[in-house]
C-alpha cells in the first residue's frame, strides 16, 4: 500500500514540474476545459436536462441573463428531440426553459428582453420562463384549465 502511495506522489510531482516548466518559458498555455464544464452561464436542473447542443447565441442569452440578475439561471428544459409541437425550437436545441430560485419572473423577463439575439420570451404560471433564438415574440401560458393564451387576449381586450 505504501508503494502505491509513493508512486502516486511521484506522478503528481512530475506532472506539477512539467506544468511549471511550460509556464516559465513565457508562452501562454492553452487549457482545454472538460466537456461537462463547457458553460458556467447556467446550471442544468438535473443530469437528464440536455444542454450540450446549445448554440453560442442561446448560451450568450443565458449568460446575459446571469450577468443582469447576478445568479446563474437553472435550465429546467433544454433540447427535447421529441417535443410535442413540430415547430418547437426545443427540438432544434435553440430554446431553454429557465428559472432562477428567489428571483421573480418579471425580473428574469426584464433581463431577457435586453439580451442580444433574444427571440421568444414566454412565461408559464409555474414560474418558468422560456427563452429562444427564434423570431421576436412574447406570450403567457397558464394551461388549458386557466384559459391559456386566450385568457391573455380576453384581458387585454377588456382593458382597451
Amino acid at each position: 500500500m505504501r508503494d502505491i502511495l509513493w508512486i502516486a506522489l511521484a506522478c503528481l510531482l512530475t506532472v506539477s514540474n512539467v506544468a511549471t516548466a511550460d509556464a516559465k518559458d513565457g508562452r501562454a498555455r492553452k487549457v482545454k476545459l472538460p466537456a461537462y464544464g463547457r458553460s458556467t452561464a447556467y446550471t442544468a436542473q438535473t443530469v437528464s436536462v440536455r444542454t450540450g447542443c446549445f448554440s453560442p447565441r442561446l448560451e450568450g442569452i443565458l449568460a446575459h441573463i446571469a450577468m443582469k440578475i447576478g445568479q446563474r439561471p437553472l435550465v429546467t428544459s433544454g433540447h427535447r428531440p421529441r417535443a410535442y409541437r413540430r415547430g418547437s425550437l426545443h427540438r432544434l436545441c435553440q430554446a431553454a426553459d429557465i428559472r432562477v430560485p428567489g428571483v421573480s419572473e418579471s425580473r428574469i423577463i426584464a433581463a431577457a428582453r435586453t439580451a442580444p439575439g433574444i427571440g421568444g420570451i414566454g412565461r408559464y404560471c409555474n414560474g418558468i420562463v422560456h427563452v429562444d433564438t427564434g423570431p421576436r415574440r412574447q406570450w403567457v401560458h397558464c394551461g388549458r384549465g386557466k384559459g391559456g393564451l386566450l385568457a391573455l387576449k380576453r384581458r387585454s381586450a377588456r382593458r382597451a
